[in-house]
């Protein structure tokens, strides 16, 4: 299916890498819905912006109910099925090095929420459009990942824990959803320059990534978003349970 004949769920797409996404879609002349948990007027101010092809809807990826009513929103609204879903909603995090958690005080809380909001997050936004992709006999799930499971520089356990626990949920429901012509891939970025939850990154890291990344400089939501792109368009169709390491090259594995 092209790009422009999908509809398009992008969870925690009101900012940041969010944002970029949408963007990116519509440029393709996607539909999209902005799914957001807190940030209202942002996903608003984003859909305005981008007309009709956008509609913004709240839902907090943990709550199953949640999730079911916004695709049913959605659908009726655009008067078309969920084609495709990308799982890129993170839960109240920062990627701030001074004040991340070690070992000595991170909690199982502090992985039980990253937990929800990754995992049980995708879980319920494939479980509420899996039956109308089947009925398609397509459908593409993406799920944004991270390069620290590769190369945790640093160590930020609960974050990176629950993202590597979603490539695990990745290659399983490429199993599971291929033989419904049902692609589930994941694009994991590294730090990205800059967005609400890097904010706190100080510029002396970032010069560290430049220093020690082929390409010389620090990935952008937008590179990402163009990644992610390519899993949705027919070029993919080909493509499933893999994770496709987008950071300018800094991690080989």
């Amino acid at each position: 299916m092209k790009l422009n004949q999908q509809l398009v769920l992008i969870t925690g797409g009101s900012r940041g890498l969010g944002e970029a996404l949408c963007r990116a879609f519509v440029r393709e002349d996607a539909k999209v819905i902005i799914n957001y948990y807190k940030s209202e007027a942002k996903a608003q101010k984003l859909a305005d912006e981008l007309g009709s092809a956008a509609l913004a809807l709240y839902g907090d990826v943990r709550q199953k109910q949640d999730m079911e009513k916004l695709v049913k929103e959605a659908e009726s609204h655009f008067d078309a099925k969920v084609t495709t879903v990308v799982n890129n909603a993170l839960i109240d995090y920062k990627f701030d090095p001074i004040q991340n958690k070690l070992h000595e005080n991170i909690t199982w809380e502090d992985y039980l929420k990253q937990l929800q909001g990754t995992l049980q997050g995708a879980l319920n936004t494939l479980q509420a459009v899996s039956e109308g992709m089947k009925k398609m006999n397509f459908g593409r799930i993406i799920n944004i990942g991270t390069n620290l499971f590769h190369n945790p520089v640093v160590p930020y356990h609960d974050y990176t824990t629950a993202k590597s626990a979603l490539l695990g949920f990745t290659r399983n429901m490429a199993q599971d959803l291929g033989k419904h012509q049902i692609t589930v891939n994941m694009v994991s970025g590294g730090l990205l320059y800059k967005t609400d939850a890097s904010a706190a990154t100080s510029d002396e890291v970032f010069d560290i990534i430049k220093a020690n990344t082929p390409l010389g400089k620090v990935t952008t939501p937008e590179e990402i978003a163009d990644s992610v792109l390519f899993f949705a368009s027919p070029w993919s169709r080909a493509i499933t349970g893999q994770d496709l390491i987008v950071d300018g090259g800094m991690n080989k594995s």
